[in-house]
């Protein structure tokens, strides 16, 4: 079982791995229009990857951390930096991401892609694919917490 973590907005807290941040805006492994659920392996690292894209003089005050317990037996996939383009850590991202976690989203393989993480690379994000069975089916396999205050 691994425990990963997002953080996010209060307000957006009720359904925290829904994908409607992604959805709405994109990301570096989505476009608009995919939902997908971002999360990273540890808490620090999800922190990181929150406050990169925020002031940091003016950080909100009503963040919480949103975790997620995945069984060993849900269907995962691991990509390492060989297998992804030569460019993937460059800023802005490249479409060609994006096109991955479209790709991912769209198949209904498996239910999380694993990669690395753009700002630590030694680390992992879990993209979640919050409309594959085996998170609609939460109650059996994909569980989500209830969010705390950060």
């Amino acid at each position: 079982m691994t425990r990963v973590y997002r953080i996010l907005r209060k307000r957006y807290a009720k359904n925290s791995f829904d994908g409607e941040g992604s959805f709405l805006f994109g990301g570096r492994w989505s476009s608009p229009g995919t939902r997908i659920a971002y999360a990273a392996e540890h808490l620090s690292l999800a922190m990181l990857e929150y406050f990169v894209h925020i002031n940091a003089d003016d950080p909100p005050k009503d963040l919480v951390v949103a975790g997620a317990d995945i069984p060993d037996s849900v269907s995962r996939m691991i990509l390492k930096p060989h297998d992804l383009p030569t460019d993937w850590r460059q800023v802005p991202a490249s479409p060609a991401l994006a096109a991955i976690g479209d790709s991912f989203i769209a198949e209904r393989k498996v239910a999380v892609l694993i990669l690395p993480s753009a700002l630590v690379p030694s680390e992992s994000i879990w993209l979640i694919n919050p409309l594959h069975p085996q998170f609609v089916n939460q109650f059996v396999n994909i569980r989500v917490r209830s969010p705390e205050p950060l």
